[in-house]
């Protein structure tokens, strides 16, 4: 695999490990948010997004990369008017705090960081979601990405 896809993988297994608010559906494939039964939540989908690369050493041999990719983590919880916002800033705080665990990815990263945070501010109730920008940085082997 992939330097990329070793990082996706190891964003998804931190996450579905995530017990307290126990992750009930952890997923890098599309949903339909319509077709989860209570029981999927809180439901989670991460995405590949953006990348941007640079040369990091130029030289004989195989040049080393740079990469920054982002992910985008999509949370879903569902709840009553009493505490949709709070299950949303519970699932957000558990994200974050799980992936700072180990900021390199086991070794396939040199940084993580959450660096956007989003809510749907009530516009899916009574389903509250998130919308987090996880951004790594990685080296490889040119060809090798």
């Amino acid at each position: 695999m992939s330097v990329r896809e070793d990082i996706a993988s190891n964003i998804k297994t931190v996450i579905d490990a995530i017990s307290s608010p126990d992750i009930r559906l952890c997923t890098r494939q599309p949903f339909e948010l319509e077709e989860l039964s209570q029981a999927q939540y809180p439901a989670v989908l991460i995405q590949t997004s953006e990348e941007l690369r640079e040369d990091a050493e130029i030289g004989s041999g195989a040049r080393t990369r740079m990469g920054t990719i982002d992910f985008v983590v999509l949370g879903f919880v569902k709840g009553s008017n009493t505490n949709i916002d709070t299950l949303r800033n519970a699932l957000i705080t558990a994200i974050e705090t799980a992936l700072e665990t180990d900021i390199t990815r086991d070794s396939n990263a040199l940084d993580t960081e959450v660096v956007q945070v989003e809510t749907d501010e009530g516009t899916l109730f009574p389903v509250g979601g998130i919308r987090m920008v996880v951004r790594c940085m990685y080296q490889y082997n040119a060809g090798t990405p």
